[in-house]
């Protein structure tokens, strides 16, 4: 027979192995959640030196306006970071608490493409040899499309903004409260990178419809100033 004080023994390093099982498991969960929002979170900027004045077209969803407004802030000069730097800041201040367009605090966009216009296309050329993959060499061809994207100047170029479907997921539903996300990220592209005449949209990479059911993404948006006078109710 196992003596008292041995099973006692047993019984309190079992208790201590449970305890410390469920310490561990705790602790690992905390320590996941924690690198899901660092990855979720808006990403600190750059030491940037420099710090100038931007502007960014702020939407209110309570009067439907857009309204141009300059803010202080450190930019990269290469145009693409600069461009994602810029939308994201856009979106931090809709995370912020009281803002006439609310939206979920987080990364917004993964990254912004630039492509020069006019927008071309590719061709088989059938008088190249395969590739050592065994693939076919293709050639740039001008696109026969009468409505294809064509600059309006000299180094106009098409953004795509790769949006993250975190941020698409959060959004919003409502045919104005989406319509007022795409047009004040429109414009603030507009007002602080005129070399960008066109803008389109992604989302993780991959063509998505709408935005969260009304705005429509598969289009081709001109960078124009979307900026909206305040919407003033009639009189009783």
């Amino acid at each position: 027979m196992i003596p008292r004080h041995q099973r006692i023994l047993f019984w309190c390093l079992f208790v201590c192995i449970v305890a410390m099982g469920v310490f561990l498991f705790l602790e690992r969960k905390r320590a996941r959640d924690r690198i899901g929002s660092l990855a979720d979170a808006t990403p600190i900027d750059a030491p940037y030196s420099n710090t100038e004045s931007v502007t960014l077209d702020l939407a209110s969803d309570a009067d439907g306006s857009v309204t141009a407004t300059t803010r202080p802030i450190a930019l990269p000069d290469e145009i693409a970071p600069r461009a994602r730097a810029l939308l994201e800041h856009l979106v931090a201040e809709y995370a912020l608490p009281g803002s006439p367009h609310p939206l979920q605090s987080g990364a917004a966009v993964d990254d912004v493409f630039l492509l020069p216009l006019p927008v071309i296309g590719h061709a088989i050329d059938t008088t190249a040899k395969p590739t050592a993959s065994g693939g076919n060499t293709t050639i740039p061809v001008a696109s026969t499309d009468p409505n294809a994207l064509q600059p309006q100047t000299t180094g106009g170029e098409l953004a795509v903004i790769n949006l993250r479907s975190s941020f698409v997921n959060a959004h919003p539903s409502g045919v104005e409260v989406e319509s007022l996300t795409l047009l004040s990220m429109i414009g603030t592209l507009h007002a602080n990178l005129p070399q960008i005449e066109q803008i389109r949209f992604l989302v993780d990479g991959q063509q998505r419809e709408t935005l969260a059911g009304h705005a429509d993404l598969l289009r081709t948006y001109p960078s124009h100033d979307t900026t909206i006078a305040a919407t003033v109710p009639d009189a009783p």
